[in-house]
């Protein structure tokens, strides 16, 4: 099966299960081909799907995933401060690690608008329509949406890192309040608390709740900072932790924050 096939294959499967679909044609270019794919597989509700389906899934996350670079989180450089600490810049879903961690909403589910280009939309397109399946057993098993500053682990799929921290940051509306800075810093916390009870070697965090949840960027990467160097000192944990930014100007950031 060719990774057309593949592609095809999935297209009409998901377009077979909505019948408000029924109209819409697979495009011939590839590159809608894809951008419709990744947009059935956003707005898709986490129900079941057949094994053939995620069979042939995978392959062609896998064989997508062979077309791109990636890069090997236990071989960045360490700041010259720490030799623990790392600071990335680069497409997350492509960084090698443990864990690497997501800036998820309280359902866990996903982001459901179609090619959104938040981190959540791209952690769960790249990994698979099986993370929403797994992360909706979560909620469903605690009966209640994720609350913020908590943790959650999941496999990552078809991603090049072997495990996902998903945690909920605080969501800013107006000033930051001091519940806020103490739920960001329980978000970096329980993360590093679950990579440790997992016994995790590497973990890269993004810029949590600065995106779509409006925390200020500089703030939120000194307490980044400030609560990922305070839990390394308390408890002597050797892990390696990757400050992954996407943007210039979170880069710069935390280049001056970490010397």
């Amino acid at each position: 099966m060719t990774q057309s096939d593949r592609r095809q294959f999935l297209l009409r499967e998901l377009l077979k299960e909505q019948p408000e679909y029924a109209g819409i044609q697979i495009p011939k270019d590839i590159e809608k081909q894809k951008a419709l794919l990744r947009s059935l597989m956003n707005v898709r509700p986490p129900r079941p799907v057949s094994q053939k389906f995620l069979a042939i899934q995978d392959a062609y996350l896998q064989e997508e995933l062979q077309l791109r670079e990636i890069t090997d989180g236990n071989m960045l450089p360490s700041i010259p401060l720490n030799p623990h600490i790392a600071l990335w810049q680069g497409d997350i879903t492509a960084l090698k690690a443990d864990a690497i961690v997501n800036a998820a909403n309280s359902t866990l589910l996903g982001c459901f608008r179609p090619l959104h280009s938040c981190i959540d939309n791209c952690i769960h397109s790249q990994s698979g329509i099986q993370l929403r399946l797994f992360c909706d057993a979560i909620t469903k098993r605690q009966g209640r949406s994720e609350p913020a500053g908590k943790a959650k682990i999941t496999p990552a799929f078809n991603l090049p890192s072997t495990y996902i921290l998903h945690t909920v940051g605080p969501i800013v509306s107006g000033s930051v309040t001091e519940e806020h800075r103490r739920l960001l810093a329980s978000c970096y916390r329980s993360c590093l608390e679950l990579a440790e009870d997992y016994g995790l070697k590497s973990v890269a965090f993004c810029c949590i709740s600065t995106g779509e949840f409006r925390f200020p960027n500089e703030l939120a990467a000194k307490i980044a900072v400030q609560t990922v160097t305070a839990y390394m000192a308390q408890t002597k944990n050797r892990m390696k932790v990757i400050f992954n930014v996407f943007k210039d100007t979170d880069y710069e950031i935390y280049q001056h924050l970490l010397g």
